[in-house]
């Protein structure tokens, strides 16, 4: 998916009703179409274009979303538990921060309640535009999202070859290979978006995620002391990296 100011947009209104629909994520198209006060003809022209170039999709209940750019999912079986991996849909915000505040309950994954939280704030999963890209993979089991890949890119010049990464899997769900495939779905995306770094901070108290970081390639690049105080416990803040060229 391209931010805003890379797609080519033949009409200015065209752009507006892009942007009005990433900022929210989901929208009612009548109420889009008010927002930005455009008559009825020429707002169902514009979105027939934009739905037409696959850069928004109409649901069957009149919303609108920024059209996503990777519908493929990767369904497999582990000891009779089936695991389907796909990229995150907005519909999947609300079970999505719970698997992630479920998954880090004890508090040992900062980096990941910073993401809930922001999510749950703005209300809208992905993210892109000339700001940021975000993106989100979760792991789902009867539809019901267990675990999730996150990679987040703000548009800074001098960083733009890096993206933060956060992953997870909810207790019960662990041991399933589940969190091996997410990060190797993170992984690809960044790969195919041509970031060269991937990062990811985590408490030292936190030893299964730093253990499976590393069992997967990942390396160490700094430990900041004391950076975090959990409860009355001052903890070292441990700076991972994966470089991909």
């Amino acid at each position: 998916m391209q931010f805003s100011d890379e797609l080519e947009f033949s009409h200015r209104d065209r752009k507006d009703i892009y942007e009005y629909i990433e900022r929210y994520g989901t929208v009612d198209y009548e109420e889009a179409r008010r927002s930005l006060d455009m008559s009825p003809e020429a707002f169902g022209h514009h979105v027939a274009v934009l739905r037409r170039d696959g850069i928004i999709t109409r649901t069957d209940d009149e919303e609108l979303r920024v059209a996503f750019e990777d519908e493929s999912e990767e369904t497999y079986v582990d000891e009779g538990l089936e695991v389907t991996i796909r990229q995150a849909r907005e519909d999947d915000l609300t079970g999505l921060v719970g698997a992630i505040r479920e998954a880090i309950s004890d508090k040992t994954y900062i980096e990941g309640e910073t993401v809930a939280d922001i999510v749950e704030s703005e209300n809208v999963l992905l993210r892109h535009n000339e700001l940021q890209k975000r993106v989100f993979f979760v792991a789902t089991v009867h539809g019901d999202v267990v675990g999730w890949v996150h990679i987040n890119a703000p548009e800074v010049e001098k960083l733009e070859h890096t993206a933060e990464l956060t992953v997870g899997v909810i207790d019960e769900y662990r041991g399933h290979g589940i969190g091996s495939k997410l990060l190797d779905h993170g992984v690809d995306w960044a790969l195919d978006n041509n970031f060269e770094k991937l990062y990811n901070s985590v408490p030292s108290t936190n030893e299964d995620a730093i253990e499976f970081l590393e069992s997967r390639g990942w390396e160490t690049e700094a430990t900041r002391k004391k950076h975090y105080k959990i409860g009355d416990e001052y903890v070292d803040e441990v700076m991972m990296a994966k470089m991909l060229a």
